[in-house]
């Protein structure tokens, strides 16, 4: 018997698989269990809408994530720090910062984990970091750390 999965089966296939399996296995554990239903020409059809659905909103990601990069890179972010009277930071910038100071500068949403620091920001100055993309898009942006 032909089934579409609808979990992935170890031994058997992933999600969205047809597979040939005999007709027993089919209906007393796929089936029975919701991981599977018969691939009729509807589940089929319905399969296939799915599979484009889903490519066609991994393209629309991929080119907000393109656009969201051009947005940023190279573009120099400002923070405004708090510093002692000898010019010493009170703390540091940390990837929040910089992921805060993107989206109120550039309206880009960004992910604090996704932005990588190549080195620690204690002092006043100019930096870069790498914002991370879905698909692996990434930009660099320039920080300026000044006083506030």
């Amino acid at each position: 018997m032909k089934v579409i999965l609808l979990k992935d089966i170890k031994g058997t296939g992933k999600q969205g698989d047809i597979k040939e399996v005999a007709d027993g296995y089919a209906r007393n554990f796929l089936i029975a269990k919701g991981a599977a239903v018969e691939a009729t020409a509807k589940n089929l059809s319905d399969l296939a809408g799915k599979k484009s659905s889903e490519a066609h909103k991994a393209e629309v990601e991929l080119e907000n994530a393109k656009k969201n990069a051009s947005d940023i890179d190279g573009k120099t972010v400002t923070i405004k720090l708090k510093a002692s009277s000898n010019g010493k930071l009170f703390g540091s910038v940390t990837a929040a910062n910089v992921a805060d100071a993107i989206k109120t500068q550039y309206g880009v949403e960004v992910d604090k984990k996704k932005v990588s620091l190549k080195s620690e920001i204690k002092a006043f100055g100019s930096y870069e970091a790498e914002v991370r993309f879905k698909s692996g898009v990434a930009a660099t942006a320039k920080i300026e750390v000044i006083p506030e």
